[in-house]
């Protein structure tokens, strides 16, 4: 079940339309401003998992943070090019995100980093498969492919616990399948 999950998440038909340059410029700005959405949750959560977690992890996790603030100042620049209005409503897969970024607050330490790694862990192989030189969306395929996400995401995986975490495992992942959907719905 898993693996299929996985390969839901990872090689979604919206990433296959952002590779293939195929994707309507509102799908994909709808998209944006969810994520954009999803990363300022985020980044509440990252700080407060970096508040609580053991000092040899608060390393990792405080890059983290910095680089996500990073993000938030990078979707506010591409927002602004691409003439998004800012101010967009939270739909019901970002709201679903929220509450499962809620739930894992009151999860032991290792569930909620464990979760972490997961979703920047599918988001970093579902960019590697939407990679295409072609693709008008390169600059965001780049973006989120670079060599430092990747090792932010391996440095994650060494705080990681999947073993055990099979059910959270499974909820991130369909979080981030439903994320995607709602982009071409």
């Amino acid at each position: 079940m898993l693996e299929s999950l996985w390969d839901a998440a990872t090689r979604h038909p919206f990433l296959t339309h952002v590779r293939e340059g195929t994707i309507a410029d509102s799908d994909f700005d709808r998209w944006l401003a969810q994520d954009a959405l999803f990363v300022a949750d985020l980044l509440a959560f990252q700080a407060r998992l970096l508040a609580r977690a053991p000092r040899s992890a608060q390393p990792v996790l405080a890059r983290g943070c910095v680089a996500v603030v990073e993000e938030l100042e990078w979707f506010e620049s591409h927002a602004a090019r691409r003439r998004m209005d800012p101010a967009q409503p939270p739909l019901d897969a970002t709201l679903a995100y929220r509450a499962l970024l809620g739930r894992l607050d009151a999860a032991p330490y290792e569930a909620a980093v464990t979760a972490l790694w997961v979703l920047e862990q599918v988001y970093l192989l579902a960019w590697q498969h939407a990679a295409a030189d072609a693709s008008p969306f390169a600059t965001f395929i780049e973006h989120w492919t670079a060599p430092e996400f990747a090792t932010y995401v391996g440095d994650l995986a060494g705080l990681a616990s999947p073993r055990g975490h099979d059910d959270l495992t499974a909820e991130v992942l369909t979080h981030e399948v439903a994320f995607w959907d709602m982009a071409l719905t």
